[in-house]
């Protein structure tokens, strides 16, 4: 803990006291908010989780049956079959607010022949190659999925390191600093309030003993008159 650099003065204690009261109602709000994301991070993050495994799933299975349609086609038909994709795919991109951080939502659409995933006659196609196209169409919405949450992990986790760095910032430097100097300044205008009372107390003893020394100088005075 150090002491701020500030004169020990009543007005300066009442201004700290303020920013004391506010750095600490703001380390709760911050610590809560803190809370809150955590919480929010740990469910994207099993989502991503699920998201991950349904995902690699699909591809694994889209790859395996495309890789036995390469070995029963001919590379040239295989790749004529798949020049001229029927479907078009479109992705718009929103946001939505989760502790003030703005995290992406996107919106996957197919064009108008959303049924037909098959950009090629089945008439002299493999069943593997089917298969294929099949997985892959249904890796996509996983896949989606899988990059929104990621990117909105991201953003979480960069939310709360940003967080975490000012609760630390006020639990360990602020809130001391602020205490250890309203109990400097608190201490030194004690000090200098039983400086005063002895300066007083010293100040009437001199008036005293000069009242009483009048008096008796007057009553000598008397005395020889």
């Amino acid at each position: 803990m150090a002491k701020l650099n500030v004169n020990p003065t009543r007005m300066e204690m009442t201004r700290l006291k303020r920013q004391l009261k506010t750095a600490t109602r703001g380390h709760k709000l911050l610590k809560d908010k803190l809370d809150e994301l955590m919480k929010q991070f740990l469910e994207i993050v099993r989502e991503n989780k699920r998201l991950r495994e349904a995902a690699e799933a699909s591809l694994g299975r889209a790859y395996e049956n495309f890789i036995i349609a390469r070995a029963v086609m001919s590379e040239e038909y295989l790749g004529e079959a798949l020049m001229m994709p029927r479907q078009s795919v479109t992705v718009d991109v929103s946001r939505r607010n989760i502790m003030s951080v703005n995290v992406p939502i996107f919106d996957f659409q197919t064009g108008d022949n959303e049924a037909d995933i098959y950009p090629y006659g089945l008439a002299f196609t493999s069943g593997e190659l089917d298969s294929a196209m099949e997985a892959f169409s249904s890796a996509m919405e996983p896949l989606l999925r899988l990059a929104e949450s990621e990117k909105s992990a991201q953003l979480l986790a960069q939310e709360i390191e940003k967080t975490r760095r000012r609760v630390n910032a006020l639990e360990n430097v602020m809130i001391p600093n602020y205490k250890e100097t309203i109990k400097y300044i608190t201490m030194k205008l004690e000090e200098n309030e039983r400086a005063s009372t002895t300066r007083l107390m010293k100040v009437k003893e001199l008036c005293y003993a000069r009242d009483l020394e009048r008096k008796q100088k007057i009553e000598e005075e008397k005395s020889v008159g």
